[in-house]
């Protein structure tokens, strides 16, 4: 086998198997976790169970995270008109980061009646990686501003993460000394001016094919003259 063909059958094996790296280790684990919700509000103490949804999807640097609620969480004593409640909610980060961050949503799109479970919107926010490894988000404090009041709503049954995500750090990629400033650097250092820099066998295989293109056409060309050096003698005779 030529060597062009031979590099072309490695990198196509190469391809294959990172494939099936990629398929055996997916980027992201999501499940709904039921939480229990002990909830503060202006009435007095209630509580109530609700299976919680978090999702991911890649945007720009960072992650937009979307927490979801099946099933309503607390109440009012009285109807809550259209745009009368906000809620908004923290996500506690575990794994390669720490911390929390926060998610919120539109108000009410339609009346609440009174001492009735309140459903809550899709509450959305963004997530910039801090550091590259395995990141968990777990449910975290609900808080509900309706009326003038505040309603607090805290997990009291430890829920597991909803969500995981494998993540890259942005400041990763410009670390400083990466591996494609590496071969920039290398490429320039070569005092050739604007010479294009070497970058594998298939490039040597087009030279070393153009070297012979060129010795070919001054083979056949110092034939020509010498041809017509030969002509021009027998001529002169």
């Amino acid at each position: 086998m030529s060597y062009p063909k031979r590099t072309a059958a490695l990198a196509s094996v190469a391809a294959l198997a990172g494939s099936a790296v990629l398929m055996t280790a997916p980027a992201a684990h999501a499940e709904v976790v039921n939480v229990n919700y002990q909830c503060k509000t202006p009435i007095g103490d209630k509580s109530a169970v609700s299976p919680i949804d978090i999702k991911g999807v890649k945007s720009g640097g960072g992650y937009r995270i979307t927490m979801s609620w099946q099933k309503g969480v607390s109440s009012s004593p009285v109807d809550l008109g259209k745009g009368a409640m906000n809620p908004s909610a923290t996500i506690k980060l575990g794994g390669a980061d720490s911390g929390t961050m926060n998610v919120t949503g539109p108000a009410n799109q339609a009346v609440v009646p009174a001492n009735t479970p309140i459903k809550i919107n899709d509450l959305t926010g963004t997530y910039t990686p801090k550091k590259s490894g395995k990141v968990t988000f777990t449910a975290g404090v609900l808080t509900i501003k309706a009326l003038g009041t505040t309603t607090t709503c805290t997990p009291t049954n430890s829920p597991g993460a909803s969500l995981t995500l494998d993540v890259t750090a942005a400041s990763g990629s410009s670390g400083g000394s990466g591996s494609s400033g590496g071969t920039q650097s290398g490429g320039s250092s070569g005092g050739s001016g604007g010479a294009l820099p070497q970058t594998g066998p298939e490039d040597s295989a087009i030279a070393l094919g153009t070297l012979g293109g060129t010795v070919l056409l001054a083979g056949a060309a110092g034939t020509l003259w010498l041809t017509r050096r030969h002509q021009t003698a027998r001529a002169r005779r």
